[in-house]
């Protein structure tokens, strides 16, 4: 079965962080880049972070660049998005994505992810 879990999200306050995770099975999350996206109510998804199989590549979107980091535990098939300094604009449901087995570099394009969690949602007040 090929799932992909989030949690971690919830109602924080502006400069407040939050720690997001994916929990992924073995056979979703081995031997692939995985990544985040998010979307706004009304607007479509974008692209968050993505990080190699390796975990030695990552990359971000220039809006949260510096204050996201996204990191992976192979062994835990796990992959976490710690959020720092959130904005309001940052608020907006969180999905995580993987790519297609043998895929090992991160892309910021949605396309390029075959599996996806049904996600978490983030709150940021002002």
């Amino acid at each position: 079965q090929v799932q992909l879990v989030e949690s971690g999200g919830g109602l924080v306050q502006a400069g407040g962080s939050l720690r997001l995770s994916c929990a992924a099975s073995e056979r979703a999350f081995s031997n692939r880049a995985v990544g985040w996206f998010r979307q706004a109510p009304g607007k479509e998804r974008e692209f968050v972070a993505a990080i190699s199989w390796s975990g030695d590549s990552t990359y971000y979107a220039d809006s949260v660049k510096g204050r996201f980091t996204i990191s992976r535990d192979n062994a835990k098939n796990t992959m976490y998005l710690q959020m720092n300094s959130l904005k309001p604009e940052d608020t907006a449901v969180y999905h995580c994505a993987a790519r297609s087995r043998g895929y090992y570099s991160p892309t910021l394009y949605s396309d390029h992810y075959e599996y996806w969690g049904q996600g978490t949602q983030v709150t940021v007040s002002s």
